[in-house]
Formats: structure tokens, C-alpha cells, sequence
């Protein structure tokens, strides 16, 4: 407390070997006390000691049993202080060394409660300073930030900000409705969704590839399969074919209904054989996408649906599978 770290004297350092030191010191508010200090308490208390000693042979004898003595010249009340630290030598400091809060302010030090508050931070009841744990809740996730995932490099910090990026990019994309085409709207298409054809800078030719079924894949027309969204560009893409689905250069129109069937099937055999959590994390965002498509258009056209399903033998032949996607 601050009424004992001020008038801590040399005589009340009880040296126990070197590194060991027990310190007495007097609480106003109860008695005397003792505590023994830790290792880094005992380095930093050499430091000060080794630091002070040049003062202290040149101190009045008043003062040179005061731990924390210093020597400022042209101070009010003289040049020697027994007081550790005073608010203006704090301000000092602070304007020094521009320490400042999170809100860009300098940093408030409320002195007398720095103890106290030191150890109502120190929560123990979760995180034990174990290599294990990724955020020390003694620490603002600025301050984690700041210190252990500031990245050092320019190239670094770019491929950081391009994973954000590609990141922030996919969650966009995946919020977006998909976009289906009935039959009534595919002829009117550049008409019905100007806004679409815009920002997807499609041109006459590319919306008649559109319509046509020239750019379809497995189970909707792509856009522009040389754009490079899933792989090189000006290559074809090799996105798997249910990444289409949630893919923004998809456009959904009746025709692809048997292959979006096809598709559902497809995941319903692999929710059989394939764990919950890992089905969810490769197939379920796609999964739900292609309800999504299947729901609109039988919104539209109910028969559309069940005309469909049965073309539909539920087998993987009826998809482009790599060896290890096969279900059977």
C-alpha cells in the first residue's frame, strides 16, 4: 500500500542469501509486516540500490536509510525527496514516453489503486500462464494484438490483409440469394435483372451463353468460367461441383433442377457414412445452398420438382466424383 512502499527504508531489507530478501514494512491502517520478495522483486530492488548508491554517500544523514532517495536539483522544498514517485513525476513520465490509453488519451495512473487493481486482474480461475492458452485475459485484445499477432514485414502484413480480405470476400458471397431464373424470367433476362447483368459485367453475347446453356456446369451456368474465383486465371475452373453453388458467377435456371436433385442426393449418402461435424464442415454450407435453389423454384413450379426427381437413380454415377468422393 501506498502508506508502506513510501517510507520503506535500507534497514528494512532482511538479505537472505542472494536472491532472497525479506522486507519489512509498516501498514497505517493495521502494524508492522514483512513479506519475502521474488526473484524479479530482489533484481529490480539491486538495480535501484546499485543506481542510488552515488546519491546516497552524498545525502544528509537524514536521509540516507531512505530506499527510495533522489536527488533533483532546483526542486521546491530542496534537491533530496525520500518519496518514490509524486504526481507530477508521473505526468512526466507519461508525456515522455507518450503512453496512452486505448482511447488515444493519455493514460490515467490512479496510484493507490494499482495494487489493488493489479490483483483483481490477475484471473487465475482459467488461465494459469499456460503455453496452451492463445489470449491471456490479463491482457485488452488490443494489447494482444499489438504485442503477439503484429505482423513485421510488408509482405507479411500483406498476405495478412489478403487473407482478411479473401476472408470478409467469401462471407459476402455466401449472405448473397442465390440467383434462379424460371422459365418466364429466362427470356426476359437482360430486361428482369439489369442490376445483376451490371455488376456481373455481362455483355448481349454472354447473356445469350447464359440462356442457351453454352456456360453450364454441373449444376448451374456460369458466368465466366476463366475468371479465376477457384483456380488460375484464364484456366477453366476446377472448383468440385458443388462449390458452384454458393459461387456469385452461379445463375440458376430450370434445366439445372435435375442436377441440383442429384446433388442432394449426393449429400444425404455422404450425411449417412459421414460424421456430423465434418460433414458440416465440407459439405454444409453447399447442402443448404442447394435447398435454397430447390425451394425457389418449387415455389414456382411445384411439377418442375417432381418431373425431375424422376430422372434421379441416386447414384454417384450421375456426378463428376473423384475416386475418394465416391459414396458407394
Amino acid at each position: 500500500m501506498p502508506d508502506g512502499v513510501d517510507d520503506l527504508c535500507v534497514g528494512g531489507l532482511d538479505w537472505a542469501g542472494d536472491g532472497v530478501v525479506l522486507l519489512d514494512y509498516l501498514k497505517g491502517r493495521t502494524a508492522k509486516e514483512s513479506t519475502t520478495l521474488n526473484r524479479r522483486a530482489v533484481r529490480l530492488l539491486e538495480q535501484w540500490l546499485q543506481h542510488s548508491a552515488l546519491s546516497r554517500r552524498h545525502a544528509p544523514r537524514d536521509y540516507r536509510d531512505a530506499l527510495w532517495l533522489r536527488h533533483v536539483p532546483g526542486s521546491v522544498g530542496g534537491p533530496w525527496h525520500k518519496t518514490p514517485i509524486t504526481t507530477y513525476t508521473v505526468r512526466a513520465w507519461m508525456a515522455k514516453h507518450q503512453v496512452s490509453g486505448e482511447d488515444g488519451k493519455p493514460l490515467k495512473i490512479h496510484e493507490s489503486r494499482i495494487r489493488a487493481t493489479f490483483q483483481s486482474l490477475r484471473d487465475r480461475r482459467s488461465w494459469f500462464g499456460s503455453t496452451q492458452a492463445t489470449v491471456d485475459p490479463n491482457h485488452t485484445p488490443r494489447v494482444e494484438g499489438d504485442h503477439y499477432l503484429t505482423v513485421t514485414t510488408p509482405a507479411q502484413r500483406d498476405n495478412v490483409e489478403t487473407i482478411i480480405e479473401s476472408a470478409q470476400a467469401d462471407l459476402l458471397r455466401k449472405s448473397r440469394p442465390p440467383l434462379v431464373l424460371t422459365d418466364n424470367q429466362i427470356a426476359d433476362f437482360a430486361r428482369e435483372f439489369p442490376d445483376r447483368v451490371a455488376d456481373m459485367g455481362l455483355d448481349d453475347e454472354a447473356v445469350s451463353e447464359l440462356v442457351s446453356g453454352e456456360g453450364d456446369v454441373f449444376v448451374a451456368a456460369c458466368t465466366d468460367p476463366f475468371s479465376g474465383l477457384h483456380g488460375p486465371a484464364g484456366k477453366p475452373c476446377p472448383a468440385r461441383p458443388w462449390v458452384c453453388a454458393l459461387c456469385p458467377l452461379a445463375i440458376f435456371a430450370p434445366r439445372h433442377v435435375p442436377n441440383l436433385l442429384r446433388m442432394k442426393a449426393f449429400f444425404s449418402r455422404q450425411w449417412r457414412q459421414t460424421p456430423a461435424a465434418q460433414f458440416m464442415a465440407v459439405f454444409g454450407p453447399y447442402a443448404q445452398r442447394v435447398d435454397e435453389v430447390l425451394d425457389v423454384f418449387r415455389a414456382h413450379d411445384a411439377q418442375l420438382i417432381l418431373r425431375a426427381a424422376d430422372a434421379v437413380a441416386d447414384t454417384d454415377d450421375e456426378l463428376p466424383l473423384l475416386p475418394e468422393e465416391r459414396t458407394q
